[in-house]
């Protein structure tokens, strides 16, 4: 049976707080496919993700379920669908190209609306997957007026999510606040290692022998937001500074892929600088 929706709580745990949610399932003939919960021993916090299956009366269950729960409950309920994506990038196309395949052989469970660059390089191929690509520089004028641009770009969009391809701008908190935990960002490098640029010369330099990608959500501290994915491939001294970039390319691409599978499919909770993950 496929699911129909997905339901998320995050609370204060106490006793009885699976029966009684079950219990309000049952009561709206909602059948439970697959459920997966945790409670974080440091702030006693319930986390619980749900996929269910049944018609949906959304307002009934919210009600229901906030009758049952403690006041400060989080509940989310979100119907299935593919959400909507804007990508940001810069100069480099392999996550780009990666995301616009998957999105072409309907593999990626989005929709991407739009690609935004602050270079113009990536636009012929971006339009190649008849998609629209917005140019909008970020020389001569303030961080302000840059970000001022894209903000009335996106309103139009209204992503859910923004994916940021290797965009090499560091995004103001006024930004970063408009759109809290729906940054996605994928660094080069194995955080916290070699926070900031050139992590793979830094990498070739201090000779480590693994290299890896991270991919996180976007808050104010460069590169130090809530992990999602990483992943590390070994390197050796054969390798040099550009045979790192090739490797690394390809690990980034992998960990962006996973890291935006697992967020739209409402697998990730969000706890201050750590994430929860129901696989």
């Amino acid at each position: 049976m496929e699911k129909n929706h997905v339901l998320l709580i995050k609370c204060p745990d106490h006793i009885g707080l699976i029966a009684a949610i079950t219990g309000v399932l049952f009561r709206n003939n909602h059948n439970i496919l697959l459920m997966k919960e945790f409670v974080e021993p440091e702030t006693n916090s319930f986390f619980a993700r749900f996929e269910l299956s049944g018609d949906l009366h959304m307002e009934v269950l919210h009600k229901e379920l906030a009758a049952v729960l403690p006041a400060t409950a989080t509940v989310t309920i979100n119907p299935k669908r593919n959400k909507d994506i804007v990508i940001m990038v810069t100069k480099e196309h392999h996550c780009l190209a990666d995301l616009l395949v998957r999105h072409h052989f309907n593999e990626l469970r989005a929709n991407i609306k739009a690609v935004i660059g602050n270079y113009d390089v990536l636009k012929e191929f971006t339009q190649k997957f008849n998609l629209p690509f917005h140019f909008i520089s970020h020389q001569d004028i303030s961080r302000e007026l840059f970000e001022n641009e894209i903000t009335q770009l996106l309103e139009k969009y209204q992503p859910d999510y923004l994916v940021l391809a290797k965009f090499m701008r560091v995004l103001s908190p006024q930004f970063v606040s408009k759109y809290e935990d729906r940054i996605i960002n994928i660094h080069h490098s194995f955080l916290p290692a070699f926070i900031g640029a050139n992590p793979y010369r830094k990498a070739y330099e201090r000779g480590v022998k693994l290299i890896g990608a991270t991919a996180h959500i976007v808050n104010n501290d460069l590169d130090e937001g809530p992990i999602i994915t990483q992943k590390i491939i070994p390197v050796d001294h054969e390798y040099d500074v550009r045979g790192m970039v090739e490797a690394g390319h390809e690990v980034e691409k992998s960990v962006l892929a996973d890291a935006l599978r697992l967020v739209l499919e409402d697998r990730v909770f969000v706890v201050k600088n750590k994430t929860i993950i129901f696989n």
